[in-house]
């Protein structure tokens, strides 16, 4: 059986990332979102909520069980040397599971695996796992225009979160494709996207109203 390709896709907040995830699931690729991976395991009795009290404290855990995550992102803004101990607790989990996905995504025989990755420019183990790497791109001022529709964060907050993620030219450096998504509709995105699908093994997975 041959082996699926194995595409990582990435984009800085407000990038349009997550919409062209959905588009390339739509048309047959299996998506491996670590954003959600790592949510579920921060939610009530997910398998990060030990290490996380022991490593930060009671504190750090909300009423109902899961991460205060309002909380830990004030902390991992003005302490880096706590990201760093999140992330250590964080990322082992998420490649486990993703490992596990992806095993089980290659032997249901599919021909494309997106990994949905927000920070894989930051790590330093994702690239050499991948075939290709399509980055989804748009100037700053976007980013912050779509994040403020759609949540309540303020500008500043926003741009914290922006200036905590790899830049745009590190993203670009790192890309095999990119597609500019800066005042694109979703059926102009959806367009650019169908024309890189026979180069991610999808054209003969999606169905025939995938077209209209």
């Amino acid at each position: 059986m041959p082996k699926p390709l194995r595409l990582g896709l990435t984009g800085g907040i407000g990038s349009g990332k997550s919409t062209a995830a959905a588009l390339l699931g739509d048309w047959g690729a299996v998506v491996i979102d670590a954003d959600a991976i790592a949510r579920l395991l921060t939610a009530p009795n997910g398998l990060a909520i030990t290490p996380i009290s022991q490593t930060f404290g009671a504190d750090f855990i909300s009423a109902d069980g899961a991460m205060d995550r309002l909380r830990m992102r004030q902390l991992v803004f003005s302490d880096p040397s706590a990201k760093i101990r999140l992330e250590s607790i964080i990322h082992p989990l998420v490649k486990a599971e993703s490992n596990a996905l992806t095993d089980a995504a290659a032997k249901s025989g599919c021909a494309c695996l997106v990994f949905d990755v927000p920070l894989l420019v930051e790590s330093k183990s994702w690239r050499q796992q991948l075939d290709r790497v399509l980055v989804i791109d748009c100037t700053t001022q976007t980013q912050i225009e779509r994040v403020q529709l759609r949540s309540a964060l303020s500008r500043d907050s926003i741009q914290a979160i922006i200036a905590s993620q790899a830049t745009r030219q590190q993203r670009l450096q790192a890309a095999d494709i990119v597609i500019f998504n800066e005042h694109l509709s979703i059926s102009e995105l959806k367009r650019q996207l169908q024309s890189l699908r026979a180069l991610f093994g999808l054209s003969l997975r999606h169905n025939s109203d995938s077209e209209a």
